[in-house]
C-alpha cells in the first residue's frame, strides 16, 4: 500500500535492531528518507546498510539518547542530512528492569526525557513543512501493574502514554499529530525475549501461554502500526494509544 510517505523525512531513535530497525526499514520501503541512531555502532551500521540497499537516503550516527547534548547533536545532523523532518519515532528504552537508582535513572533518561527532548526539538522543523507526526513506542507494561522489580520500566512507559496525549493537544494547532504505540512481548534475535527464551524457557512459555494467539509478536507487526499512524491515512488519529499485542493485555482501557 502506498501510504504517501515517499520523500518524507523520518527520524527513528534506537533503531539498530528489533522494533526500531523494523520501523526504519518499513519507512525506507515506502520511499521515506530515514535517519537512525543507537548506541551500538556495529548493529547500527548493519541496519544503515540494509536501508541503503533499498535505494533511499539514510543517515546514521551512534548516540546515547539519554545524553541531552548528544541527542540534540544527532537530531540537528539528521535534519541537515534529510533536509526536512515529517516524522519522529521515539523508540529506545533503557530497560530499567531493576528497582534501584540505576534502573530508575535509565528509565527516566532514556525512555522519558529522550522522548520529551526529541519531540520538542523537531516541532519547529515540522512546522516548516506544514505539520508532522510523532509516535512514542511505549509498552503494555505501562497499562497495568508491573512484575516485581520492573516498576521503573512500567512507570516510564506509562509516562510516555500521558506525554503523548498532552502533546497531542498542545501540538494539534500546529498540524502535528502525536500518538503512542504499546507493543506486547515482541521476540527477535538477540532481543530481550530471545534471551529469556534461552535462559528461562519456562517463564517464556508461561508468557506465550498468556497470549491468545499462542505466540509472541514480531517487530514488523509493530512497524506496520507505526507507519499507519505516521501516514495521512491516520489524519484524524491523535492522542491515541494503539496496543499491538495480540490481546496480551486484557484490560478494557
Amino acid at each position: 500500500m502506498d501510504l504517501g510517505l515517499h520523500g518524507k523525512g523520518v527520524i527513528v531513535t534506537g533503531a539498530s535492531k528489533g522494533i526500531g530497525r523494523a520501523i526504519a526499514l518499513e519507512f525506507a520501503r515506502e520511499g521515506a528518507r530515514v535517519a537512525i541512531c543507537a548506541r551500538g555502532a556495529a548493529a547500527l551500521e548493519n541496519t544503515r546498510a540494509e536501508i541503503a540497499a533499498l535505494g533511499g537516503t539514510v543517515f546514521a550516527a551512534s548516540c546515547d539518547v539519554g545524553d541531552a547534548a548528544a541527542l540534540q547533536g544527532f537530531l540537528n545532523a539528521a535534519h541537515g542530512a534529510l533536509g526536512r523532518v515529517d516524522v519522529l519515532v521515539n523508540n529506545p528504552s533503557g530497560f530499567g528492569v531493576s528497582d534501584d537508582e540505576a534502573g530508575w535513572a535509565a528509565s527516566i533518561n532514556v525512555d522519558i526525557l529522550a522522548a520529551v527532548r526529541a519531540t520538542k526539538a523537531v516541532v519547529p522543523w515540522m512546522e516548516q513543512v506544514g505539520g508532522g507526526a510523532v509516535i512514542h513506542i511505549s509498552s503494555i507494561s505501562g497499562l497495568e501493574a508491573s512484575l516485581p522489580g520492573v516498576a521503573a520500566y512500567a512507570a516510564a512507559k506509562a509516562a510516555l502514554i500521558s506525554h503523548a496525549k498532552s502533546m497531542a493537544m498542545e501540538l494539534a494547532p500546529k498540524g502535528i499529530r502525536v500518538n503512542c504505540v504499546a507493543p506486547g512481548s515482541i521476540d527477535f534475535p538477540d532481543g530481550f525475549w530471545d534471551g529469556i527464551h534461552k535462559g528461562n524457557p519456562a517463564f517464556y512459555d508461561m508468557v506465550v501461554g498468556s497470549i491468545p494467539f499462542g505466540r509472541m509478536g514480531r517487530p514488523e507487526e509493530v512497524a506496520n502500526a507505526v507507519l499507519f499512524l505516521a501516514s495521512a491515512k491516520a489524519s484524524w488519529v491523535a492522542g491515541a494509544l494503539l496496543a499491538v499485542d495480540g490481546v496480551q493485555h486484557k484490560g478494557n482501557l
